[in-house]
């Protein structure tokens, strides 16, 4: 069974996060899994567009905290935070050799790194009742480009609600406050991403992806100025080692501040 499923059918592509049982919890493994998919599609001279989407109940509830962040203290210094060396999902998106578009089609959970990867993707559908959460403020890590990448598209004070209260919130205040394209019935999202596809599909593709590059390149920038002012050491700090351990302890965590 592969963890990133790859299906092409009449010029788009279907590509898949498979592990239903954890929620697609975003791993190392679904990590490199997801990169190889992406430059398939991208190789792929018959695909033109892209569909991201997740099996079973959710598109991705985050990042696999016990694999990520309850990693070792001295692995996570030496690889230099809980993603690991497989972790870096931006490369594909922000430098592929050509620029396809792709559209994230969410339903159930899109929490943390699910979150991220919908954002890069050029165009969002969501069923109604999709949840959604910048986890990393809550865990204690680096909740900066989820901020930033708010903004760029428009959410304003929303923005600083949610990344500054971790709280979740459904497809439909999202829709509202523009950080989606499409809203669908419960269901249904799939069949929205793929009438979007096909929209697409009808224009001359050289001119699609001009747009998709220029996009991407605004967006690169962006995410280059979050890394830039973002704290280094969050992910040594007590309360992240804390926030993880709660976690998988179902309990309420305790934090110090340092």
């Amino acid at each position: 069974m592969d963890i990133v499923e790859y299906r092409l059918e009449e010029r788009i592509a279907y590509i898949t996060l498979n592990r239903p049982e954890k929620l697609n919890a975003f791993s190392d493994e679904m990590s490199l899994a997801l990169f190889n998919a992406l430059y398939r599609f991208y190789d792929d001279e018959e695909a033109w567009v892209a569909i991201v989407s997740g099996n079973g109940r959710a598109f991705c509830s985050g990042a696999d905290v016990k694999q990520r962040q309850l990693r070792p203290q001295e692995e996570m210094k030496k690889l230099g935070g809980p993603a690991g060396r497989e972790g870096n999902i931006r490369h594909p998106f922000f430098r592929p050799p050509v620029g396809k578009p792709i559209i994230a089609a969410l339903h159930g959970y899109v929490f943390g790194a699910g979150l991220r990867i919908a954002l890069y993707c050029d165009m969002t559908v969501a069923a109604k009742g999709t949840k959604f959460q910048v986890t990393e403020v809550p865990r204690g890590i680096d909740g900066i480009p989820f901020w930033m990448m708010l903004n760029e598209r428009g959410a304003g004070v929303f923005a600083d609600d949610v990344c500054l209260t971790g709280r979740i919130w459904e497809a439909e205040e999202g829709y509202r406050h523009n950080l989606l394209n499409r809203l669908a019935e419960p269901g249904e999202h799939m069949q929205e991403a793929q009438k979007l596809a096909k929209t697409i599909l009808a224009n001359p593709p050289l001119a699609v992806r001009a747009v998709v590059e220029a996009r991407r390149t605004a967006l690169e920038v962006l995410d280059r100025d979050a890394y830039a002012v973002r704290p280094r050491h969050l992910h040594t700090s007590e309360d992240f080692r804390e926030s993880a351990r709660a976690f998988v302890e179902k309990r309420k965590p305790v934090y110090h501040g340092r």
